[in-house]
């Protein structure tokens, strides 16, 4: 069984593994494994996983059959899937309406291949795809919107582009020339992916966070080892060494979380929140925390607590030394 196949490309598999050997009844199994283009351990993995599937309930009769001790496959009780997936007007019609909003997005990536399955998705439907083209849907580009426009300009001419961009985690504004990629939308935020010069890889920017760019007089036709990033997951992707933080937020400092990548967010009905997120440099968080003073709170780790308790404390300190008021220790950072 492969340990780098997510979990939905294993379901589309199984559901349309479960009506192919409904209608093959006493395949063999590695012939079944041949046709369906996967390893018999993979299809007996899969078959242990049917075992215990089923309508709700989860009675002996609600469960799917399958026996494949003998070498040969034979699946029962599986009727409600019997037949291989088919899409219904509402569900393609659906479907085409996404695909046209998708290709308007500027910078996609593989226009072809959507427009392809436009067109069979049109075609399948017949007269009723007409209905589709009263349904417009557009996507909110919200204050990037000139920004956006001119990160589509540069991708259409292949121009270089220079960047004065806010990094979040150091709190600073870094100037770098990059090459674009795409340009893409991710839960409603849109984000610039380029070869970055300064970095010399592929970097991913938030249009949101780009406080000035000029197109450059200059190819910026990306390198040839500049590759695409894999987003299925997520735009963040964290490393397994780095430290998770809980944080209290009140009300007022609730922007954190659309803010800065998270992990979870659990929200209360006062607006406060919890949230956690992971980061291999926590200088970045204490100067956060530092800024929102009483509206943040750190629960774990306490070792990171009480750097930030020790930190407000020094520079109460230093208010001290300068003879100036220093208001009231609120000892919020984890005390």
């Amino acid at each position: 069984m492969s340990t780098h196949e997510s979990a939905t490309s294993r379901l589309s598999r199984l559901l349309t593994m479960v009506p192919w050997l409904l209608h093959r009844q006493g395949i063999d199994i590695e012939q079944a494994a041949s046709e369906l283009g996967v390893s018999r351990e993979q299809i007996e993995a899969d078959l242990q996983l049917l075992f215990v599937c089923g309508t709700p309930g989860h009675m002996p009769d609600d469960l799917i059959e399958a026996d494949w001790e003998s070498g040969r496959v034979y699946l029962g009780n599986a009727d409600l899937i019997a037949r291989p997936l088919r899409l219904g007007v509402d569900e393609a019609l659906a479907l085409i309406v996404g695909l046209r909003t998708l290709a308007s997005v500027p910078g996609i990536g593989d226009r072809a291949a959507i427009d392809r399955a436009l067109a069979k998705l049109e075609e399948a439907t017949g007269a009723a795809a007409a209905a589709s083209s009263r349904v417009q849907v557009t996507l909110d580009e919200g204050s990037e919107t000139e920004t956006l426009q001119q990160l589509q300009r540069a991708l259409a001419a292949h121009r270089r582009v220079h960047l004065r961009y806010l990094v979040a985690a150091r709190d600073e504004a870094t100037e770098r020339d990059v090459d674009p990629m795409r340009v893409l939308n991710i839960d409603a935020t849109w984000y610039l992916e380029a070869w970055c010069h300064r970095a010399e890889d592929v970097r991913l920017f938030r249009l949101d966070r780009i406080e000035s760019l000029e197109v450059l007089d200059q190819d910026g036709t990306p390198p040839e080892q500049a590759r695409p990033r894999d987003l299925d997951a997520g735009v963040f992707t964290p490393s397994p060494t780095d430290q998770q933080v809980r944080i209290a937020l009140r009300p007022e400092a609730a922007w954190v979380s659309d803010y800065y990548p998270v992990d979870s967010v659990e929200r209360a009905d006062d607006g406060s929140q919890t949230i956690s997120l992971r980061t291999a440099d926590t200088a970045w968080l204490r100067r956060l925390l530092w800024r929102l003073g009483g509206g943040a709170t750190v629960l774990e780790p306490q070792e990171l607590a009480a750097q930030v308790s020790a930190g407000a404390e020094q520079a109460l300190r230093l208010y001290d030394v300068r003879g100036a008021t220093a208001p009231e220790p609120r000892h919020t950072a984890g005390s």
